[in-house]
């Protein structure tokens, strides 16, 4: 009896599904969080007790069965093992479609992307960036534009005055390239789940990354603007 190994052509494909699949899922994870954090930044808009006793329950959510903040640090895990996976997959089949890419592929893509697809991957770069700048801000308190305090409320409030005012341009720069890869991202990942198989499917899946697109980048941007105008303070 003799066995009959995939060749290697077939193992490639059988690995760039499995890599656009695993792109789809931390995508999919990726979008639920930063839906979840944009709806809990809207309320700064509730004062400053309302937003610091939000930032607080985040800390003591699941006690005591969890420890104190370990809610918070079980998304960070779930997170970081997400973002490796995701750039591990969008690196490893940019080089190979790199590679393998034709003159005639290149003529047809030309014509046929748009332009959050032709920005993915710079695009993913920034954010990739800002998160950690992000963090670094936030999180660790690292970088205190305007002046630390214990309350998140006033950490923001300080962050994003008319005096630092490059403060909110990074994040509603940042809110940008985060709107073109959430509307790319949608498409792609709907496309990989099969979900794009007819002309209405495809319109579907558009409308999605569109509105996913609009609501999140512009729930987040709104936060910054509304302190550099005044409207938050």
């Amino acid at each position: 009896m003799t066995t009959t190994t995939p060749s290697l052509a077939a193992r490639s494909r059988t690995s760039t599904i499995l890599l656009k699949l695993l792109m789809a899922g931390t995508g999919l994870v990726f979008i639920g969080y930063v839906l979840l954090h944009m709806y809990g930044n809207l309320k700064v808009f509730g004062g400053q007790e309302s937003f610091d006793s939000y930032a607080e329950h985040l800390r003591e959510f699941g006690e005591p069965i969890l420890p104190y903040s370990g809610l918070l640090w079980i998304i960070r895990v779930v997170l970081l093992g997400s973002l490796v996976v995701h750039v591990y997959s969008a690196v490893t089949l940019w080089r190979r479609a790199h590679g393998a890419r034709t003159q005639k592929y290149t003529v047809a893509k030309r014509v046929h992307s748009t332009w959050s697809s032709k920005t993915m991957r710079w695009g993913g770069l920034a954010l990739l960036l800002f998160v950690v700048f992000h963090i670094l801000h936030f999180t660790t308190r690292t970088i205190t534009p305007g002046g630390d305090s214990d309350s998140p409320y006033q950490r923001l409030v300080n962050s994003f005055s008319p005096d630092q005012w490059w403060v909110p341009v990074v994040y509603l720069l940042a809110m940008g390239a985060l709107a073109m890869h959430l509307r790319h991202g949608t498409w792609s990942a709907a496309q990989t789940l099969g979900l794009t198989g007819s002309p209405a499917a495809r319109q579907r899946a558009n409308v999605a990354g569109y509105t996913l697109a609009v609501v999140i980048a512009g729930g987040f941007a709104i936060v910054p603007l509304s302190v550099l105008v005044g409207i938050v303070e």
